[in-house]
């Protein structure tokens, strides 16, 4: 959870009537998935493909293509076209849970964590789902929809607040753990039998990664803290690299101490008698007292013409 999300630094809430929606992030991901699939409604080509949510989804030949890795995410924002599958359905339960359950979670953690959660839930959800039916040479069949972070959601709803009792279908009242894992069995119970054209697999991904951030206490925005500042570092300039010389380097804080001791060695015995490093730390005192006159504007003063 960010600093500024928590509880103290919300701003207060206005009483009264206001003509702007409370913005939230449940409510902005609802908003963008339902308007992508109005729109994929009137991208139908000549053959009955929709070319929005093909050009979005992922298949499993997606894990050898880098170039097309972002398929994983945009995947999880397309859904069964209306004339399709499920159609309608297959958006309606998704958003509908998003909304129901959401919310808390999204007040848990706070906007950033959250949108966080739900991205990375979905990205890793769509990729496992590849990988799985990669290896078991599945059918060369594509994903999309945002199942895999819903079920995220409902096992992170489970675990922030077990005891909130859900109307299962509506009708049947249960605790929310008893709600999790139901559907979590069902999932495993579908995903085993096999048969159906909907991406179990992805959903029981999206739950376990859920399970282990709750159960590892991972907090995403601090893990990703770092990373803006560190991939932009590759692209900043490096800095030239200089050769210093030991002239360049600056005097030891005895080196006026050493000098007088030096002087006065001279004084005493004689310049014979001085050693080849004594030599060499007066022609270095001597190289800095010039350099810090000519830096003082050393020489006869100049009058004006």
């Amino acid at each position: 959870m960010g600093i500024y999300d928590r509880d103290y630094y919300r701003q207060p809430r206005r009483s009264g009537f206001s003509s702007h929606l409370p913005r939230t992030v449940v409510g902005t991901l609802i908003a963008i998935n339902v308007a992508v699939w109005i729109v994929d409604q009137f991208t139908v080509t000549a053959d009955g493909r929709y070319l929005l949510s093909d050009f979005f989804a992922a298949k499993p030949e997606t894990l050898i293509h880098p170039w097309m890795w972002w398929q994983f995410l945009t995947a999880g924002f397309t859904h069964a076209p209306a004339r399709i599958g499920p159609g309608v359905w297959h958006i309606a339960g998704n958003m509908l849970v998003l909304f129901m359950l959401g919310r808390a979670v999204e007040d848990r953690y706070g906007p950033r964590e959250f949108l966080r959660i739900y991205l990375v839930t979905l990205v890793f959800a769509n990729v496992a789902w590849c990988l799985i039916t990669a290896l078991t040479f599945g059918p060369n069949a594509t994903i999309y929809g945002a199942s895999g972070a819903i079920a995220g959601i409902v096992v992170l709803f489970a675990f922030n607040f077990p005891n909130v009792t859900i109307l299962f279908f509506f009708v049947l009242p249960m605790p929310a753990w008893v709600f999790g894992a139901l559907v979590v069995l069902l999932d495993i119970y579908r995903a085993v039998r096999g048969g159906s054209e909907v991406a179990y697999v992805a959903h029981l991904a999206g739950a376990g990664f859920a399970a282990l951030y709750y159960l590892r206490g991972w907090n995403l925005t601090r893990l990703t803290a770092g990373l803006p500042s560190r991939f932009t570092s590759l692209f900043r300039r490096k800095p030239r690299l200089r050769v210093r010389s030991a002239d360049d380097e600056p005097p030891h804080p005895d080196f006026s101490a050493e000098v007088d001791r030096i002087l006065e060695k001279i004084y005493r015995e004689g310049e014979a008698s001085l050693t080849p490093k004594e030599r060499q730390t007066l022609e270095k005192a001597s190289r800095e007292y010039q350099r810090k006159g000519a830096g003082n504007g050393g020489g006869s003063p100049r009058k004006p013409s």
